[in-house]
């Protein structure tokens, strides 16, 4: 009777444990597949809005015309971040503790931050660069203690080309924090010069020489209308001041060719050009 009933219970506590045992095992399975099916949907329905938002990203910023650069980089910075946001969720529909990730990658985010801290910095200007357009690719500019011709614009750096064909290559963050001159940035620009004439000479003529000279310019604008005036009664001679207006495209060529003219035709007009000159006075002691 005794070796009867503990065979009975034994026999039973087998079955009740692995009938527990698969009750608990096809729960736990049902609930993973649950989790799963849900995290790999919040994966792929997140990729496939990420690919909407980076396309409509892209899009509008077409639209407005942002440089391609800084399109690239943006729609590629968007759905990266995005990704990362997606990924989290999916880990988290799975049951995982997810506040250790974003510590994780908040903390990494800081250390790179601060290693990254100068090209940040040149990002941030080149960011501020291509949309507020300061200058663009073929101006000429002076930024950073620099002159010469924007090569290209990156987003880190902005490549300029000396007059004598150098390349150099300006971190974007120096030229956002120093003043730039752009001179390519008009269509027009305005020519100063400053011709001096002996005090000897006929201001009237002078003058009706220098008018001539500017006419005889076809690159000169009518409009607006050139200065030429009287200046200043220096030490040595008379200062004209010679202001015609050209495109901004000719301006070294004409500034150039108008100061041979101007040569040229004084000498015809017998006008001279001053020397410097010091009197000099010799007493002989007694």
């Amino acid at each position: 009777m005794n070796e009867a009933s503990t065979t009975d219970i034994g026999a039973f506590d087998w079955t009740q444990l692995l009938q527990l045992l698969q009750e608990k095992g096809i729960a736990l399975g049902i609930n993973f597949g649950v989790k799963l099916v849900t995290a790999l949907a919040i994966f792929f329905i997140g990729k496939f809005a990420i690919r909407l938002a980076v396309g409509g990203i892209s899009k509008f910023m077409r639209r407005q015309n942002v440089d391609e650069t800084l399109q690239t980089f943006i729609c590629n910075l968007t759905s990266s971040a995005l990704l990362v946001v997606v990924i989290i969720a999916a880990i988290g529909a799975l049951g995982i503790e997810t506040t250790s990730f974003i510590a994780i990658f908040g903390a990494a985010g800081l250390a790179v931050g601060l290693a990254l801290q100068g090209s940040l910095s040149n990002f941030a200007s080149g960011v501020l660069i291509i949309l507020f357009r300061p200058y663009r690719v073929g101006d000429y500019v002076e930024a950073a203690g620099i002159a010469g011709s924007v090569v290209q614009v990156q987003i880190l750096t902005t490549i300029l080309k000396t007059g004598d064909n150098i390349q150099i290559i300006v971190p974007n963050s120096q030229i956002m924090n120093s003043i730039i001159t752009n001179y390519s940035a008009n269509d027009t620009r305005r020519i100063d010069m400053v011709i001096g004439v002996s005090y000897a000479d006929d201001l009237d003529k002078v003058r009706q020489t220098l008018e001539s000279v500017l006419a005889a310019e076809d690159r000169v604008l009518d409009e607006p209308k050139p200065t030429i005036a009287v200046s200043e009664l220096a030490d040595s001679s008379v200062n004209f001041v010679v202001r015609p207006w050209a495109k901004t495209s000719d301006y070294s060529s004409v500034k150039c060719d108008l100061t041979e003219a101007i040569k040229k035709r004084f000498d015809q007009e017998g006008i001279s050009f001053p020397f410097p000159q010091q009197d000099v006075h010799l007493y002989k002691e007694t």
